[in-house]
């Protein structure tokens, strides 16, 4: 769900071609005498020039390293192959998501639990990354920045209006209800694109995956269910409700807009809230420069409680036996200094992980800060579902029938079948 931004420079378009060839290849290797050449794995396409820059800059101070960035489009592919292969970059970059997590466990990454660096990020970013898998105690990656899902808002009809940010879920539903009394449309619904569905119920449904929900669904293996101490059917009858309450504000026909419709609409100030995150806002202020926009996270039943969902959008590491330890940390050392993270953080509109770093002046950035600075942050929980389980069509289904019922059991049916076949069965 990152926003996307064209690569207008025929230099970037050359690093990306030859970046893929060189990251098929596996690690290269020393130039020329007395230089350590690094081989970066990049995934992220549109901090391709970012990347490009801070590599510049780190070499004119590091004349002895040389780093070649290797930008890939189907990155959870290409690492699983090389490592696969043994051709472990050097330093890597991943999207901290479920693939992360499963590499992680697998016990492929450096232990980073000793790292200075650890020292300096925010500990509740790193709780999302130890959340998503770690190969026993270790830690096998560094946070770098952070995005954040919520509810974004236009500022200027929240003040016309006379309304406040709501803190409770009654108050949300209140301000939907003050807005549909001022001929005002509360969201702009995109359901052609299923997965846009998806931001919600992950906002909503990290309230009752918290205290180890997920851990104890997978201790259940096989036998989740409605009369299991954990399941989908037990814990977010909830969730679902509310998430339907929330698409019965919709405008007409949303079964059939798109992402890109309803940034658009949403520039043009056709609703006053967008369920989505701060990866649109981007496309927004394209669509209109001027758009005040806030975020903030859907609220629980008491005030002071509620929760910003975040994703670790881009986290470092290395592999267990990099045989370029010493340049490769000088690199990680380098782009974790603060000045180097706010820049790279205000370009890709993200939150930096680096405690103390500075957020960019974007309003919709300076809104979820205070969630980050006070620990009020948690992960994905989709990051915690098996790909192999058909969450997007199960929950676009559900928004289309209401079916709350049908829409729980089925998710707890392909859990079954998931752990049917990857958990092994003992016997006495």
């Amino acid at each position: 769900m990152s926003k996307t931004r064209r690569t207008t420079t025929a230099v970037a378009a050359i690093a990306v071609t030859t970046g893929i060839a060189v990251a098929l290849g596996g690690c290269a290797s020393a130039s020329g005498p007395g230089i350590t050449t690094l081989n970066f794995f990049q995934f992220k396409g549109e901090a391709l020039e970012d990347f490009a820059q801070i590599i510049a800059d780190f070499e004119a101070e590091n004349p002895d390293i040389k780093v070649i960035q290797n930008q890939v489009a189907d990155a959870d592919t290409a690492i699983r192959t090389l490592l696969v292969k043994d051709r472990v970059p050097d330093i890597i970059t991943l999207n901290a998501n479920g693939n992360f997590g499963r590499l992680a466990q697998a016990g492929v990454f450096r232990d980073f639990s000793d790292d200075p660096i650890l020292d300096t990020i925010n500990p509740a970013v790193q709780e999302i990354l130890a959340d998503l898998g770690s190969y026993g105690d270790e830690v096998n990656g560094l946070g770098y920045v952070n995005n954040a899902n919520g509810v974004i808002y236009n500022m200027d009809i929240f003040e016309e209006q006379g309304l406040e940010v709501p803190e409770t879920w009654d108050e949300f539903i209140a301000v939907c209800d003050a807005l549909v009394d001022a001929g005002i449309q509360p969201f702009y619904g995109t359901l052609a694109d299923s997965w846009t569905a998806i931001p919600s119920w992950n906002a909503l449904g990290a309230y009752p995956a918290q205290d180890g929900f997920f851990d104890e669904l997978r201790a259940q293996g096989a036998d989740v269910g409605p009369d299991s101490a954990v399941s989908f059917e037990k814990d977010f009858a909830e969730v679902m409700d509310r998430q339907y309450e929330l698409f019965s504000y919709m405008q007409d026909g949303y079964r059939g807009r798109t992402y890109d419709d309803g940034n658009a609409a949403f520039a043009n100030g056709e609703s006053a809230m967008l369920l989505q995150g701060i990866w649109a806002t981007n496309p927004i202020l394209q669509v209109n420069p001027d758009i005040r926009i806030g975020i903030f996270p859907y609220p629980t039943d008491k005030a002071g409680e509620s929760l910003l969902v975040s994703g670790v959008d881009v986290v470092f590491t290395m592999g267990k036996n990099s045989p370029h330890q010493e340049a490769a940390q000088r690199f990680l050392d380098y782009v974790f200094q603060p000045d180097v993270i706010e820049a790279f953080a205000a370009s890709q509109n993200m939150v930096p992980s680096v405690e103390g770093a500075e957020l960019g002046d974007d309003p919709a950035l300076q809104s979820v800060k205070p969630f980050f600075d006070e620990g009020r942050i948690t992960g994905f929980i989709d990051h915690q579902v098996p790909p192999s389980i058909p969450l997007i069509p199960i929950d676009q289904q559900f928004l289309f029938e209401g079916d709350a019922t049908a829409a729980l059991k089925a998710l707890d049916n392909e859990w079954r079948k998931v752990a049917a076949r990857t958990i092994p069965v003992t016997g006495d």
